[in-house]
């Protein structure tokens, strides 16, 4: 049965009446405290509903005998107990057992009807089925009532003609037949089968079920009779849990997440399976947030933070949800924190073995850089500068660039980013450090796909506008190594820039804008909270000099603002404010034909800001409708700093460059408690 779910939800059955059509019960027991109902009654004209036979306690007991720690307990242990004694005057004393006439039943199901229990317990049998209890059958499940019929105990292929009930149009499918298993899951060799009733069969334990009889002593009974009030009670908790369920759809849940038995699916032995209860409590169907139409996963996510949030602590965010019954649970759309993988600048320089090429014809200039691929072809990557490359500032990385006049230039770039490409239109030389430049990123990685620039200069100062699209990427770190491939989600920018020289001193301001579908600063929600979108603006400021004797220095910086919203969310989204800085010095010519430098990076990281939703939390079955909203927020602030250092020295060998860099990252990927990145790269180039 698995009810222990069912107990920890706190459902005992409370309020909720049981009707026992049987033998009566036993008035002196402690077990039934003071839950036996005032319109319990004796319906066969017998002096008072007082069991003399001892069956109609023990099944009064399996459906809802008292729960004190001691012994056995019924199934719903503190339902209202409604007592209908039907056995005919003077037959339990007889060899042949108590009898019941089918008026006497027919009477019992009108008057629970009448009294308003919600289930009906019929442990009985018989060979026939009267119109009269087909009729009275019809009234109660008219009315709402689940009626639970014992199979009955004959070995036989299809259930008593009692119980053949179920398949009558009266039923409404709020009639279930009781098959009876052993503890091992085992359909009893006397239980009788589902047959011809398949459809509405659900097996129950009923072996061996201990229970007092009509004096108090407890005996080891076994039938469908005591399955039958283990389905009921069953039934009952389901109503006291869930007060919004027809009896027609309590019916169906217990039905539907029955444990499959037998052969699979619906079958001629175990019908529709066997009874249990974790499953029937458990959210079936389509999932919503409570109060909208927003479908949920049934299993919530944590949110994927990217390097710019680093080690933020997040929060969760709880709601409730209806399944697709309307019942309602508390879920957690988000639940914790994951963090994606913590870059490693080398690992692009021992992929693969490649080939730069740069040409240049009149007023067209073409770089790229030829990779070998594991899986046999070739393909474009970014073009990682050397000391040659990264001073003539003409040969873009990547790229094709036109000049379209004196004052007028064009770029279209592959695998590269808008902003280096813009700054190169303006023939800015840039120092070959390796760890990549936290400026042109945007706290993700991204697999850029095009990028685009126009310069147009006006009276000294430089007008470009650039564009870029491409992919950010991620992968969570506590993912499985097999699992840990790059997942998409498509990003594209658009900037303007405006830059001037005075002399030595190069000055350029950009504005920038960067949408993202499905991440915010490469940051991955659950889908739970929605269909994430995110528009951020960043604002650059870069300087460099030319301070002469071969010295330079350079320094950069960007502003961020991001608006997260999640598409569908009530209330849903957040604004977050993020920086990036960093400064170079350098000198050429140190010892001859060569260059040193050194430089400090903070790459981009969340300074303020959160995102959160406005969820409900209280829902009211009786309204049917949701009771209580509460604003909810996951805080995206690092505590960590991440700070890259790095040295740069290249000279001139014969015909060729040899250059070494070697870095340091303290707090990689903004996470306080990563331990620091290092490590050294020596390049050989050589034209040919």
């Amino acid at each position: 049965m698995n009810a222990l779910a069912a107990y920890n939800a706190g459902a005992s059955g409370r309020n909720v009446g049981i009707a026992i059509i049987d033998s009566g019960i036993d008035l002196n027991s402690a077990e039934f405290e003071n839950r036996v109902s005032a319109a319990s009654q004796d319906v066969a004209g017998n002096a008072s509903i007082q069991d003399v036979d001892g069956h109609g306690t023990a099944v009064a007991f399996t459906a809802a005998g008292r729960r004190n720690g001691v012994g056995t307990q019924g199934v719903a242990f503190a339902a209202t107990l409604m007592i209908y004694r039907a056995d005919a005057p003077g037959t339990c004393g007889s060899a042949d057992g108590c009898m019941f006439s089918t008026d006497a039943i027919a009477t019992a199901l009108d008057a629970a009807r009448v009294a308003g229990a919600k289930v009906v317990n019929i442990s009985l049998g018989g060979t026939s089925l009267p119109s009269t209890v087909v009729d009275a059958i019809g009234r109660a499940t008219a009315a709402g009532m689940v009626v639970v019929v014992a199979a009955g105990n004959d070995g036989a292929a299809d259930p008593d003609a009692f119980a053949q009930v179920a398949n009558d149009a009266a039923a409404r499918g709020q009639v279930i037949v009781a098959g009876s298993i052993d503890a091992s899951g085992t359909l009893a060799t006397s239980s009788n089968r589902a047959g011809n009733t398949a459809a509405h069969y659900l097996a129950a334990v009923g072996e061996q079920v201990r229970a007092p009889n009509h004096s108090g002593t407890a005996y080891l009974w076994s039938g469908t009779s005591f399955a039958a009030p283990q389905v009921a009670a069953a039934a009952a908790l389901l109503a006291q849990a869930f007060p919004n369920l027809t009896g027609a759809q309590i019916v169906d849940l217990l039905l539907t997440t029955a444990r499959d038995a037998g052969a699979t699916g619906t079958d001629a032995q175990y019908g529709r399976g066997i009874l249990d209860l974790t499953r029937a409590f458990q959210p079936v169907g389509t999932l919503t947030v409570a109060g909208t139409t927003r479908t949920v996963a049934a299993v919530d996510g944590a949110v994927v933070l990217s390097s710019a949030m680093g080690d933020a602590r997040g929060g969760t965010l709880g709601a409730v949800v209806l399944d697709g019954f309307d019942r309602a649970y508390a879920m957690t759309l988000a639940s914790g924190i994951a963090r994606q993988a913590v870059s490693r600048p080398l690992n692009g320089l021992t992929a693969a073995p490649s080939r730069q090429v740069a040409m240049q014809a009149g007023d067209m200039a073409v770089a790229l850089t030829i990779a070998a691929r594991p899986n046999g072809t070739v393909g474009l990557n970014a073009f990682r500068l050397g000391l040659s490359e990264a001073r003539r500032a003409q040969a873009v990385a990547g790229s094709v660039a036109q000049r379209l006049g004196r004052t007028t230039q064009f770029a279209l770039g592959f695998a590269e980013d808008a902003g280096t490409l813009s700054l190169r239109l303006a023939g800015q030389a840039m120092p070959a450090f390796l760890v990549g430049d936290g400026l042109n990123r945007f706290g993700f990685e991204a697999d850029r796909i095009v990028s685009s620039g126009l310069r147009q200069e006006w009276a000294g100062f430089g007008v470009t506008a650039a564009v870029e699209q491409g992919d950010a990427l991620y992968r969570r770190v506590d993912a499985p190594a097999a699992l840990r491939r790059w997942s998409r989600s498509g990003y594209s920018t658009g900037t303007v820039a405006l830059d001037r020289r005075w002399g030595g001193l190069f000055a350029r301001i950009a504005a920038t804008r960067l949408d993202e579908a499905d991440s915010a600063l490469g940051t991955r929600f659950p889908t739970n909270l929605g269909a994430t979108r995110a528009t951020s603006w960043f604002v650059d400021g870069n300087l460099r000099l030319d301070a002469g004797g071969g010295w330079s220095l350079g320094g950069a910086w960007r502003q961020g603002w991001t608006r997260i919203g999640f598409a569908g969310a009530q209330g849903g989204g957040g604004d977050l404010v993020s920086r990036a800085f960093a400064a170079d010095i350098g000198k050429d010519g140190v010892l001859g034909q060569d260059s040193l430098g050194i430089r400090i990076v903070r790459p981009l990281r969340v300074a303020s800001g959160s995102v959160g939703l406005l969820l409900p939390t209280q829902w009211d079955y009786a309204s049917e409708s949701v009771s209580g909203w509460t604003p909810q927020r996951i805080a995206l602030a690092p505590t960590g700093r991440e700070t890259d250092w790095e040295g740069r020295y290249a000279f001139r060998w014969g015909g060729a460059w040899v250059n070494a860099n070697a870095y340091l990252r303290q707090n990689p990927g903004n996470i306080a408690d990563a331990r620091d990145d290092y490590g050294v790269a020596i390049r050989f180039s050589r034209p040919f």
